[in-house]
């Protein structure tokens, strides 16, 4: 009988071993985990400190009891390995509740040890609590007693944000700290500020370009500033668990992070690895990246399986899609952003809309930012982030099957999608950002935000009077779309025989401006997105 051994028994792990049981029934499956807790629901887990889930026992999904009754695989909690003889095929094995060590043979290896926090060298930082397992979220509902009334949040990542959400939720009053000029690392500047703009309207103060210097017994020191904190919680980020490899011969990046191929093969024979402390190859340029996302563990899982048990296989490069919610808004993401673009020197093409997810006179429209990033030279769609309070998750699930299919950013524009009032547009958001797309790439020219200021270009606002008055941007001339015919010299005046840059609220006037100006012999370039995403981005800067 063949044997394999599981390192890790939370998505990856437990994903890799069900499938496999599933595969053959005769295969004796050992999965050791270090915490005392099997398949957890880990991203549910600051949603119970807040009680958005009540009861504790819906976030474990499986026991080792259930799990060898309906899979009859061997599961030992609190077991940590913490050494592999490759030669010998030999793992040693501690039991944590007895510290006893036995050695265990197998033959296939299987590490999911997944991440575990991120703690800095900051003065005080043993008070700081972080979130990752069961455990932790015990130990944190026990220091959230009647008497505690601050919490400071250390990042503001995604476990981060969902922390100080659910603190808030608790009743506490909550700082945000995050050391980069802006929460959510994953998204562009102009996207991640509608999500703290939130969180701040929600009563957390959120704090960005601060470093946590010191943490006292009562507070937390950031730059020049002291903030209350009666609890700290460390969200600072991951590191790969994967010290007890060290001196197997797996191959691991610089970062720590176990180095896979396609098919999650080590360089060691028989021996396989999946989950947070792995790489994983990414959809656009191949490279590595650690991307520690439960989807892809799950679905790793299953690919490695298949591999072992001998079974067909195919497998995809990640994209990295990801979504968040706070306080009945969500920011999601698929692909490379515009910051990670730029960092790389590569070309690329930027579109933001502003629609609301489903038809105006339906009651319960909201309003969506969505932006697209396309390859100039093949139409190839990069990367897209959203962001609203209804209907993202699924415009950013349309725009990435569309990009694992292979499809175009102007091959978006003929998507048939699922229309009612109360669902959708008849011009649906993924299918509108696609026509805008498509008119780009037939000449139609667009300025970014971020390159306004640059500009010396002649700027027109072709909102109303009031809208101009009420919503400026500096150096602009008010000229309304509707009046572009009767004051066209002005226009001219203005141009000077060269291009002009004008505006609206979130571009379709704008559109309909250039086309107008077109015709009458002028070339104009519409500011993306319009006001709305310039205001956004200039306020994601302060």
């Amino acid at each position: 009988m063949s044997r394999t051994i599981i390192v890790g028994g939370v998505a990856g792990g437990m994903s890799t071993a069900t499938r496999l049981r599933r595969n053959d029934e005769h295969r004796d499956i050992t999965v050791f985990e270090r915490s005392g807790y099997v398949s957890f629901a880990n991203c549910g887990l600051p949603y119970h400190l807040g009680g958005v889930i009540e009861n504790r026992e819906a976030l474990l999904l499986q026991t080792p009891e259930s799990l060898n009754d309906r899979f009859n695989i061997d599961v030992r909690v609190l077991h940590e390995v913490i050494s592999i003889d490759t030669a010998a095929n030999t793992v040693v094995v501690r039991d944590l509740a007895t510290g006893n060590e036995s050695v265990e043979s197998y033959d296939d290896l299987v590490l999911a040890p997944g991440a575990q926090p991120f703690i800095p060298p900051i003065p005080g930082i043993e008070r700081a609590a972080s979130l990752r397992t069961v455990e932790d979220l015990d130990h944190i509902k026990s220091l959230v007693s009647p008497d505690v009334k601050t919490a400071v949040v250390i990042g503001g990542g995604f476990i981060g944000v969902e922390v100080a959400e659910n603190l808030q939720h608790r009743g506490l009053s909550v700082t945000l700290i995050e050391a980069a000029p802006q929460v959510m690392a994953p998204f562009d500047p102009e996207i991640a500020i509608l999500l703290q703009r939130v969180l701040e309207q929600n009563g957390i103060d959120v704090r960005t370009n601060a470093m946590v210097t010191a943490i006292g017994e009562k507070d937390v020191t950031a730059g020049d500033e002291q903030f209350p904190a009666d609890i700290v919680i460390a969200a600072i980020g991951v590191r790969p668990d994967a010290a007890f490899i060290a001196e197997a011969g797996i191959t691991t990046a610089k970062s720590g992070h176990i180095l896979v191929d396609e098919f999650g093969r080590t360089n060691v024979p028989n021996i396989y690895a999946l989950g947070d402390a792995v790489m994983k190859r990414d959809f656009l340029d191949g490279s590595d990246n650690p991307l520690p996302l439960a989807q892809n563990a799950n679905r790793h899982g299953r690919v490695i399986a298949d591999v072992i048990a001998g079974r067909p296989v195919t497998t995809r490069p990640v994209f990295g899609t990801s979504i968040i919610g706070a306080f009945g808004f969500a920011v999601a993401g698929t692909g490379w952003n515009e910051k990670r673009l730029q960092a790389a020197g590569r070309e690329y093409r930027a579109i933001h809309t502003h629609p609301i997810n489903h038809a105006g006179y339906y009651p319960g429209a909201k309003q969506l930012a969505l932006k697209l990033l396309v390859d100039p030279a093949t139409d190839a769609i990069l990367g897209a982030q959203a962001a609203g309070e209804a209907g993202v998750d699924k415009r950013i699930d349309v725009i990435l099957t569309a990009m694992t299919g292979g499809l175009t950013a102007s091959d978006l524009a003929d998507l048939e999608l699922a229309y009612a009032p109360q669902f959708g547009m008849a011009k649906d958001p993924v299918a509108l950002i696609g026509m805008v797309n498509d008119n780009m790439v037939a000449g139609e020219k667009t300025i970014q935000w971020h390159e306004l200021a640059s500009s010396e270009l002649p700027l027109i606002d072709v909102r109303t009077p009031g809208e101009f008055e009420a919503e400026p941007i500096p150096g602009a001339v008010n000229i309304p779309v509707d009046d572009l015919r009767e004051r066209i010299e002005e226009v001219r005046e203005l141009a000077n025989g060269g291009p002009v840059v004008v505006f609206c609220r979130v571009g379709l006037r704008g559109h309909i401006a250039i086309r107008t100006l077109a015709g009458l012999g002028i070339e104009a370039i519409n500011l993306d997105g319009g006001y709305v995403t310039w205001e956004a981005g200039i306020a994601s800067q302060k």
